[in-house]
């Protein structure tokens, strides 16, 4: 399978399976890309599960500090990260943690050798895309 085709087997995996997703970095300003994203996954179905430990609640959600806090309380699915580069090795580590099926990295975030960790520990990984922009493409 080229490098495409499974990064594309991802995508698609994540759509069809995952339906709870931890977002890192959720903010709770409307205008930011984390807000929107959220919400329209949020009116698509997905329960969100915020991450930020400056807000209490996002979206009508409870938010947690950690991944390792919201796991005490939800069964994760996906973890989507909208954090820098740099910050993306501890989450990681926190998702493979609490048994997350899958991290993703919104559009401009990359970071190879926590990718290369995540998928070692089973997890399926996609990086430099936004959910909301690959769910709308699925359909």
């Amino acid at each position: 399978m080229s490098p495409d085709s499974k990064a594309q087997s991802d995508v698609d995996a994540i759509l069809s399976r995952c339906r709870t997703v931890a977002v890192v970095g959720l903010s709770p300003k409307a205008h930011r890309d984390s807000y929107r994203v959220a919400q329209y996954m949020q009116a698509h179905g997905w329960k969100i599960v915020p991450i930020n430990p400056n807000a209490s609640s996002i979206l009508g959600e409870t938010a947690y500090p950690s991944l390792l806090d919201a796991a005490r309380h939800h069964r994760i699915d996906l973890v989507n990260v909208f954090r820098n580069s740099e910050d993306v090795p501890p989450v990681v580590t926190d998702a493979i943690a609490i048994g997350a099926k899958a991290i993703w990295l919104q559009m401009g975030i990359t970071h190879n050798s926590a990718a290369d960790q995540a998928r070692a520990a089973g997890l399926r990984v996609v990086q430099d895309k936004c959910l909301m922009v690959e769910h709308r493409r699925a359909g």
